[in-house]
């Protein structure tokens, strides 16, 4: 393997890349798979199918095993992550059964605004200019795709 790619194998750009392919994949599949079934058992079916494969990966790894002392901030966070993927996901498979994946997907990804909002309000980020002209393009263009004319 070349150092090359080996620095991308290990990149965040890889896997923000790899997660943005699972992401519009989650969209179709869920599209499809929730035409015939309540949103939220759906959504909980998903949930299922999520937990045993991070088990089977964290056992064919070898990861796991007791993670040692965690804080209660690194709880209290992970909990409210956990809730806060947990609503999301109820959202997202409500909006897929009510609307086209087509419309529902930009407005879902009008996420990447808020998280910049967030991370500037709550974490100290500070995007360049031309960081909030992408911010504000993505939002553009988010707009653009699901209002309907």
């Amino acid at each position: 393997m070349s150092p090359d790619s080996m620095s991308w194998s290990g990149s965040w750009q890889m896997w923000a890349l790899l997660s943005a392919v699972f992401a519009a994949l989650t969209a179709i599949f869920a599209k499809v798979g929730v035409e015939d079934i309540n949103p939220d058992l759906a959504t909980f079916i998903r949930t299922v199918i999520v937990l045993a494969s991070f088990a089977i990966i964290l056992f064919a790894t070898g990861q796991f095993s007791a993670p040692g002392p965690i804080s209660a901030k690194t709880w209290i966070f992970l909990v409210l992550s956990g809730l806060a993927t947990g609503a999301s996901w109820l959202c997202y498979f409500r909006a897929l059964k009510l609307g086209p994946a087509t419309l529902v997907a930009p407005i879902d990804k009008l996420s990447v605004v808020l998280v910049a909002l967030f991370a500037f309000v709550f974490l100290g980020e500070r995007p360049s200019a031309s960081g909030w002209l992408g911010i504000a393009l993505i939002a553009t263009g988010a707009v653009l795709l699901a209002v309907k004319k």
